[in-house]
């Protein structure tokens, strides 16, 4: 297989991980960029689940099977074990039920990839602490009013949510500046994080 397309840097790690074969679902999947790479280089089975109606015309546009739906309201209807992997990539912290989204994950994938943004990142705590307002940041370019996201999580909290259904933390990537970071110091360094999970 060719080489992979460049991807942001949580999307990149899940391509370089999902072994060629593979079934897997991408839920928010965006524009696609993630399924047409894996479809595209790697040989997988890639599809794709959406709210946002243009972003699925995008996708179809570009020949990507990609289906418009919530994954809080759609999740349901796809059968256990539908899929090797399923992929929520920045989307957990846009949804009104997270848990109950990280068990229908494990239920229709054998294993999970979750990224989302740390509020405990060292320049949230900051503009929070001596500024007095809600961050924007590279990782969180939007102001409050203007963002999706209603969930405000750290990596520590996702790590307990995680335990706290019952299932297990395979492999952890932690990112600053664009970059991959090691793990030390991860919830005050990472701007953004990815779990694999799998069941416990």
């Amino acid at each position: 297989m060719s080489k992979l397309p460049d991807l942001r840097p949580d999307l990149a790690a899940i391509a370089g991980t999902i072994p060629d074969g593979s079934r897997v679902l991408d839920i928010g999947c965006g524009e696609g960029a993630l399924l047409a790479a894996l479809a595209g280089h790697k040989n997988v089975d890639a599809r794709g689940l959406e709210i946002d109606p243009e972003r699925v015309a995008a996708c179809v546009s570009r020949g990507l099977s990609v289906v418009q739906g919530d994954a809080e309201a759609d999740l349901v209807h796809y059968p256990d074990d539908a899929f090797d992997y399923a992929i929520l990539g920045q989307t957990i912290q846009m949804v009104d039920r997270p848990a109950d989204v990280l068990d229908e994950l494990l239920r229709v994938g054998r294993a999970a990839f979750v990224s989302f943004p740390n509020f405990a990142h060292w320049r949230m705590r900051v503009a929070l602490g001596l500024g007095g307002r809600m961050p924007v940041t590279p990782a969180l370019p939007e102001s409050w009013h203007a963002t999706g996201n209603i969930r405000n999580l750290t990596v520590v909290d996702f790590k307990e949510l995680v335990g706290n259904r019952g299932a297990r933390i395979e492999r952890a990537w932690y990112f600053g500046k664009g970059r991959e970071i090691g793990e030390f110091g991860a919830n005050l360094r990472a701007e953004f994080a990815l779990f694999l999970i799998g069941r416990g």
